[in-house]
């Protein structure tokens, strides 16, 4: 019987095989990083929804353009209705309390059919001595959407402090003090959670918060300052708002919507992109954004399928002087609000329909975010966090 020796493989032989390892080595990688990072996205501390982590995921891969296409796509071709809305996308109504409501603001100006408490500022939690602390108000900014509507909450900050909590992602960088959550010394105070601006590889703006910089700030942009007593203000960085020993804290996000009291002029075409990627403006999607008026309030306000002009529309109707979009989009939109002054009673999202929880933020979120207490309430944090 004839046998075959096993004999060396030939240098050719050698070079293919080295190829094909080389080769599906380098598979193995490509495949298997973007599972990798996919699966920590998911997994990641925070609230964040399937979709919203999964777009994120998407960006940070390099597939922003295509996100953007598909969100662009979607969010347009999906237009709200033409009709009332039901009584379960209007805001819930606070409990009873006593007290005047002398330092509420006007009302908004609405439509001749306007829903019953539609444009009215009703009040929510009391500080000590009985006045209240913010107040929330419903418009419907789109008359050619009628059953859209935008919910608003104004705090009077004599009365309340706010203060600017980092993410464990956003702004990155070592942790910080407040572990990405509201600290256990400010929930006897807490009166209001809600979400802050776009993740900053989607914007150019900086972050300064507890002594240090998340990103660096930058001239022009649109920047919601907080100061060393906690009060906050909004404005062009550079312009109306400036570096100094009394800023405690400052996220940037975009350029205004809002200033002199009126919206910005091109929020419809955003030509230069000031406000996110091309056609984000026309998305019929969800917007929240913040400012400050006339009388030093601070004021959020979001809704569902709101166009940038909607919002901007929205937030200067309640009186904003200088406003900015904050985060845009389902599960990133989200706004809680907290009686410390009624024992027992639950927290409210500021519009039933908002997906987050309302303890969102009792636990570590990849985002960053603001809260706001009551002065008067011992064991409320500084303003920077």
């Amino acid at each position: 019987m004839t046998r075959t020796a096993n004999l060396p493989a030939g240098p050719a032989v050698n070079r293919r095989r080295r190829r094909l390892a080389t080769t599906l080595l380098v598979l193995a990688v490509l495949l298997g990083y973007p599972a990798v990072t996919y699966v920590q996205a998911l997994t990641d501390p925070g609230a964040g929804t399937f979709v919203a982590r999964t777009a994120d995921w998407a960006r940070e891969m390099g597939a922003g353009p295509v996100v953007n296409a598909l969100e662009n796509w979607w969010y347009t071709g999906h237009p709200p209705a033409d009709h009332l809305p039901g009584a379960d996308a209007l805001p819930k109504p606070a409990p009873p309390t006593a007290g005047d409501t002398v330092n509420a603001p006007a009302a908004l100006p609405v439509s001749p059919d306007a829903l019953p408490g539609e444009g009215v500022w009703a009040p929510e939690a009391r500080a000590p001595g009985g006045q209240a602390a913010d107040y929330t108000a419903f418009v419907r900014p789109d008359r050619a959407h009628t059953s859209v509507v935008a919910g608003m909450v104004a705090f009077d900050q004599n009365r309340v402090r706010t203060a600017l909590i980092a993410g464990t992602r956003e702004p990155g960088g070592p942790e910080w003090p407040e572990h990405a959550r509201v600290p256990d010394s400010l929930r006897a105070a807490l009166l209001a959670t809600f979400n802050s601006g776009f993740k900053f590889q989607d914007t150019d703006g900086g972050f300064f918060a507890d002594g240090r910089y998340g990103k660096p700030l930058k001239d022009g942009m649109a920047s919601l300052v907080i100061d060393r007593s906690g009060v906050a203000t909004v404005g062009v960085w550079g312009r109306d708002v400036r570096p100094g020993p009394q800023v405690a804290a400052v996220r940037q996000n975009l350029d205004l919507i809002v200033d002199g009291g009126v919206p910005v002029p091109g929020l419809a075409g955003d030509p230069a992109g000031r406000w996110g990627s091309a056609g984000n403006q026309f998305q019929f999607t969800w917007r929240s954004g913040i400012g400050t008026d006339a009388h030093g309030r601070l004021i959020y306000a979001a809704g569902s399928q709101l166009t940038l002009t909607a919002l901007a529309g929205a937030m200067a109707s309640a009186g904003v002087v200088r406003g900015m979009e904050l985060d845009i989009h389902s599960g990133r939109v989200d706004c809680t609000l907290f009686r410390p002054d009624i024992e027992g009673v639950a927290p409210n999202t500021l519009l039933p329909s908002m997906l987050s929880p309302p303890d969102r933020y009792f636990t570590a979120d990849q985002r960053d975010f603001f809260a706001v207490t009551l002065r008067a309430v011992a064991g409320a944090i500084p303003a920077s966090g």
